[in-house]
């Protein structure tokens, strides 16, 4: 009956045994049963039965051992509550630990594949900086490169018991710990700079202590596989300082324009403060905040020992001059830069722009600064032969005070070497008061803008300029540049745009490339590789050289008569006719009609394929008669590489621009070796040894040889000519003998062109506007484009020794009657060279009429063999000059 009673639940009702009181939802627990019935209320007294016996007690139940959770509770239970958190904080560690540590990342290989993200850097052959793409900067240096001072100014801010402590600082921890349990707020960090970098290579930002547990657990690692220098060299590397500066080289260069050692203690202070706030909190963007955390700094580094009184005050005196400075880029070559740019994102991938590789151009930067110039400088004297186009905008002034004026030209486009200012008004005098930023004030007088005739068209300017006011206006915005004597003259972005290429002929390397005035925002379109257009007569070399390829000689006769194709109906600029004149004299004279007689009759299908040897992308349904006058569309770039066949004896070699790249340590991972040209066949400078023409077998990365050498040389020989007495005599102010070359112009002259060469260049220049505006009467080939070549190979050519070039076997001299272009036994008037086997045949062979029918361009296998020249028909009776044609 007690078992049962017992085995109840609680609240059930029962029969309770003899002497024995109910009670109700509390099970027996032998001796305290018993209290619990001395407590209950005490029934009515009588007397007890004499002879009952009671009954024995239950056995008493053996208490269960404490648990090891029982034992915590109970030790919590006599903890204060600070240390029952601190307590409970210790075992969720140690939990933590145990079920994190197996996940954590590997330090020592996860440290060893650490590349911080640097920019594509681009330089010139001879080590320039070009140009600089990339969202981070960065400079990495090694650990002894970092001047000893600034590494204390960076300890006295961050961690001043860096080099005593094992990576992590238990004190500043427990102040964190302890912050939070009395404020709730998780505020303060307590990391060290070694902490720092684990966060930053293995960890994200978030404060949680889950993360920080995390944080210190891979700071012991971290500081038992590094050095405490190697520590601090990927921390001043890898933080970040604001406007996309990351590690302290890069940020000295940003904010300072300075190298690391170039800096004072100031400097090194205000540095050291940047990384706690670095986008609100520098020197740009809050000056007064950044130069109370540089004084703060300065103090902690004189407590420590680090600077003495002396060197604090005077620090703490200096004024901070930070400002933001672009990239130092030693060479301004913005659009070969942009093209590296997209090649290498397209071969490597746009992340290519943060793994710092470092590209090698083929760019001069002697030359390429040369062709700046010139190309500069014929643009202005150009703009200042048509007249001025007008202000760029007119402002209203009206109340604007010098920090609005700043604003507004801080928007405007900048352009090297070309000021914008705004008209402020003018003098009693009548001279122009011009306002051009930074609190700076010039004048004009009329003297710097008598040139400035209102443009009217290409052949229109208007009258001439009485006083300043007569071109200028209050509000005008205006461009300015220093002249030569250091006076302000006015001179406006010009309209019109210039190219000039300039390849090496053995290679192929392009050494300087400018593609217009200045690269900017507004002009970046690459003209020199992209542009398409017509290059008029510059590409008549390549007609007349199909025809020596086909047996004429420069002095067969051509025609140089009216000639009627249809409706077409074509002419000379000087609408003249010099009717039978030999090729030579027709090339030099750039002579439309010969030029058109001469296609016909060697025919137009064999001529494009022909030009097609030298690179040219011609168009089979676009062949014709025109084709004489140079209207198929090329780029200067092509124009470049077709000419350099006629340069390097017969090659044709392809313009490539990046000669190496390295990866961010230094490894060279692509270098270049383009297919090149006989090295020692052709020129020859000095008293070198003679020219070699055979041999080359050995050479295993020869160019294709796509022309016989004979004919390059003939057309060397040809194109002198056209400098020597022909349209290109402007060029003869170099006094060289060893330059070469054609001038091209287009109808109603709306493309200058001139394509020239010397033994070790091959430059193209080219004029003209975007929207085929007309240049304007005397603008052709021979004076706009020719005054850029002649300018830049002035500079490029000084010092360099006059080049010779010597006949290759197979040239035969012989004397002609120059008006007849037959021998003549007597001593004729000319000595001409040709080749051998047309020395009996100087007048060419039979026209053959043109089959109609347009071969598609074939793929050649690249050889060095030469190719054998065309063997002439045999003529079945001695012709006069009239039946030529």
């Amino acid at each position: 009956m007690q078992e049962e009673t017992r085995n109840q639940a609680p609240g059930a009702n029962a029969t309770a045994p003899s002497g024995q009181p109910p009670v109700a939802g509390i099970p027996r627990l032998g001796s305290g049963a018993e209290a619990a019935v001395a407590a209950a209320p005490e029934p009515a007294k009588r007397a007890p039965p004499a002879a009952v016996k009671q009954p024995p007690l239950p056995p008493r139940p053996r208490r269960r051992p404490r648990s090891v959770f029982g034992w915590f509770l109970r030790y919590l239970a006599v903890l204060g509550a600070p240390l029952q958190l601190l307590t409970l904080g210790l075992f969720a560690a140690v939990a933590f630990v145990d079920v994190t540590l197996p996940d954590l990342p590997d330090v020592k290989q996860g440290l060893s594949q650490v590349q911080l993200q640097e920019p594509l850097r681009v330089y010139s052959a001879d080590g320039a900086l070009m140009a600089e793409f990339g969202v981070e900067r960065r400079q990495p240096l090694s650990y002894p490169e970092f001047p000893p001072l600034l590494i204390k100014a960076f300890l006295a801010t961050e961690d001043s018991r860096f080099f005593e402590h094992g990576g992590v600082d238990f004190i500043g921890m427990s102040r964190a710990l302890l912050n939070f349990a009395s404020t709730g707020i998780k505020a303060q960090g307590g990391s060290t700079i070694t902490m720092q970098v684990t966060r930053n290579f293995f960890l994200s930002p978030e404060k949680t202590f889950k993360r920080k547990l995390a944080e210190v657990l891979l700071t012991l690692r971290v500081e038992k596989t590094l050095t405490k220098e190697q520590i601090l060299e990927l921390y001043l590397n890898q933080i970040f300082f604001g406007h996309r500066a990351y590690g302290v080289a890069a940020a000295a260069t940003l904010y300072y324009a300075k190298d690391l050692a170039q800096l004072d203690v100031a400097q090194m202070a205000m540095l050291a403060g940047i990384p706690k706030a670095p986008s609100s909190n520098n020197p740009v963007s809050n000056p007064p905040r950044a130069l109370e955390r540089r004084n703060y700094i300065l103090g902690r580094m004189r407590e420590l020992g680090f600077i003495d009184q002396t060197q604090y005050e005077t620090a703490v005196q200096t004024p901070d001059v930070a400002q933001l400075h672009g990239t130092q880029v030693d060479l301004d070559a913005g659009y070969m830069a942009e093209m590296v740019r997209q090649e290498i994102a397209d071969y490597y991938g746009a992340d290519a722009a943060k793994e710092g590789l470092r590209v090698t151009t083929t760019i001069d930067s002697h030359l390429q600064l040369a062709a700046q110039n010139a190309v500069r400088k014929a643009l202005r004297q150009y703009e200042r032969r048509h007249g001025y186009r007008g202000p760029e905008a007119r402002v209203d002034l009206a109340g604007a005070s010098e920090a609005d004026m700043d604003a507004y030209l801080d928007s405007v486009a900048q352009v090297t070497g070309l000021e914008a200012g705004l008209v402020t008004g003018f003098d009693f005098a009548g001279v122009g008061q011009v306002y051009i930023g930074g609190g700076r004030r010039i004048t004009l007088g009329l003297s710097q803008v008598k040139w400035a005739r209102a443009f009217k068209n290409a052949g229109w300017r208007g009258p001439e300029l009485r006083r300043v006011a007569d071109v200028l206006s209050k509000g005008d915005l205006i461009r300015v540049r220093l002249d030569q004597q250091g006076n302000w003259e006015l001179s406006p972005i010009p309209a019109v745009t210039g190219i000039l290429v300039t390849v090496a002929p053995r290679d192929g390397a392009i050494l300087a490339m400018v593609s217009g005035y200045d690269y900017t925002e507004k002009s970046q379109f690459n003209r020199a590789v992209d542009m398409r257009r017509q290059p008029g007569s510059s590409f008549k070399p390549f007609i007349y050289a199909s025809a020596l390829n086909k047996g004429w000689t420069p002095v067969s006769i051509v025609k140089d008569t009216a000639i009627r194709i249809g409706d077409w109906t074509p002419q000379d600029s000087d609408r003249r006719e010099l009717g039978a004149i030999p090729m030579r004299k027709a090339l030099a004279l750039s002579r439309n009609l010969a030029a058109i007689n001469l296609l016909q009759s060697v025919g137009v299908d064999y001529a494009a394929r022909f030009a097609r040897r030298f690179g040219f992308e011609v168009d089979p349904k676009l062949l014709g008669p025109t084709m004489a006058l140079g209207t198929i569309e090329t780029s200067p770039v092509k124009m470049a590489e077709a000419y350099s066949v006629f340069a390097n004896g017969g090659y044709h070699v392809l313009p490539y621009y990046i000669s190496r790249i390295e990866n961010a340590n230094g490894d060279v991972i692509y270098q270049a070796e383009p297919p090149h040209a006989c090295s020692d066949c052709w020129f020859r400078t000095g008293t070198d040894k003679p020219a070699r023409t055979a041999g080359t077998a050995g050479d295993n990365n020869l160019a294709e040889q796509v022309i016989d050498p004979r004919i390059a040389y003939q057309m060397t020989s040809m194109l002198r000519g056209v400098v020597e007495h022909g349209t290109a005599t402007r060029a003869l102010r170099l006094g060289r003998s060893d330059i070469v070359g054609k001038t091209g112009t287009t109808n109603d002259i709306r493309d200058s062109w001139f394509c020239g060469f010397q033994a070790d260049f091959v430059t193209v220049a080219w004029m003209g506007f975007d929207d085929n505006e007309k240049l304007g009467r005397g603008e052709e080939g021979g004076r706009a484009a020719l005054s850029m070549w002649t300018d830049y190979m002035e500079t490029a050519l000084k010092d360099k020794p006059v080049a010779k070039l010597e006949a290759p076997p197979g040239m035969v001299k012989v004397k002609v009657d120059g008006r007849r272009g037959v021998e003549t036994p007597f001593g004729g008037d000319a000595t001409e060279e040709v080749m051998e086997e047309y020395r009996l045949m100087l007048m060419g062979p039979d026209p053959e009429p043109d089959t109609g029918v347009s071969a598609a361009p074939t793929r050649k296998r690249p050889t060095a063999a030469k190719p054998v020249a065309a063997k002439p028909k045999p003529r079945v009776s001695p012709r006069s000059v009239d039946d030529l044609f």
